[in-house]
């Protein structure tokens, strides 16, 4: 989540207006990730999040984003709802944006998680992939493996001035995953999440409460949300700024396995995936962050976040042989 689109009181007030949710009583821009400008709000009726949508988000997929979280509440599973206006719409406008009101999710997402919440995490997500196996809309992932080398062109020297040879790390690291790029076409494929990060994942204690922000939800292979879920919950922080100091914490990697696969065995195949589709995710997150690193635009109230930190991933995927070096 973060802040882009700065609103107005004025704007905000014609927004609610269309709404049965009273006038804003809290307002408050939420800093934390990359993609969209979110606000916290709250009227007399509740709390909620208004998002309003930037960047890499395509108008024509904000349907499908809402069709997603209607059809996973209608399962019972643990995700915002959006909030109807009078009219009977989720989607309007707002400063010139596509925007939309979901409901407020209870919990904390961790900062530091567990091995407790690594499981329930995996359990979380193997019980959305299931609940979302009848969801007939689908979306192409627009940042899979095609959409790679689009974001690394021209982006040579940024990394090199990161971290000197850095992009000798990357070009070995795309021709192991254009090697194996038959292994992604040939899973199991349904609905993931695609970005269920920490920060978008809630928690009561260290039981999983919830999941949120699905905007980048698409149709690709079910291991490979896990692989993602993997480089985003299994590394611990160090302390080096250039994000070399960081390592996989076999412990947490093994829970969020086990957790997933107490819910939805995974296939000999997706197992013997692992690696490389590990070593994709983390290149799909080490470029979207070198793209921000080099782009995010001044005053923005953003944190971008450091391409090293998956830099250091990368190199870790590249020298795993098999799923047992996660836990699997």
């Amino acid at each position: 989540m973060a802040v882009y689109t700065q609103v107005s009181g004025a704007a905000l007030a014609e927004f609610l207006s269309a709404y049965d949710l009273g006038a804003a009583l809290a307002f408050k821009g939420i800093a934390e990730g990359v993609e969209n400008s979110n606000y916290y709000l709250e009227t007399g009726t509740g709390r909620f999040i208004l998002t309003l949508f930037e960047k890499r988000v395509n108008a024509g997929d904000l349907p499908y984003f809402i069709g997603l979280k209607q059809h996973l509440a209608g399962k019972g599973y643990p995700c915002p709802l959006p909030v109807m206006a009078r009219d009977g719409s989720a989607l309007r406008t707002l400063e010139g944006r596509p925007a939309v009101i979901i409901t407020f999710l209870d919990g904390l997402s961790p900062r530091r998680p567990n091995v407790r919440q690594c499981r329930a995490l995996g359990e979380g997500l193997a019980r959305m992939h299931l609940a979302l196996a009848d969801f007939d809309m689908t979306r192409e992932n627009a940042l899979g493996p095609a959409a790679w080398t689009k974001l690394w062109a021209g982006r040579t020297q940024a990394a090199n001035a990161l971290q000197p040879g850095l992009s000798d790390t990357v070009e070995a690291a795309f021709v192991q995953i254009v090697q194996a790029r038959q292994t992604f076409s040939s899973l199991p494929r349904g609905t993931i999440h695609a970005d269920l990060f920490p920060d978008n994942a809630f928690f009561l204690g260290d039981e999983f409460s919830g999941a949120i922000d699905f905007y980048f939800a698409c149709t690709d292979a079910l291991a490979y949300d896990l692989a993602v879920c993997l480089n985003a919950w299994a590394f611990d922080e160090g302390h080096a700024a250039d994000g070399s100091a960081l390592e996989y914490n076999f412990s947490k990697g093994a829970a969020l396995i086990a957790g997933y696969q107490s819910v939805r065995p995974l296939s000999a195949m997706e197992r013997d995936a692992l690696p490389v589709l590990s070593l994709g995710a983390s290149m799909r997150f080490f470029l979207t962050r070198l793209a921000d690193w080099t782009s995010t635009p001044a005053g923005a109230l953003v944190r971008p976040k450091n391409p090293l930190e998956y830099a250091a991933r990368l190199a870790f995927h590249r020298r795993m042989e098999s799923a047992q070096g996660y836990g699997a």
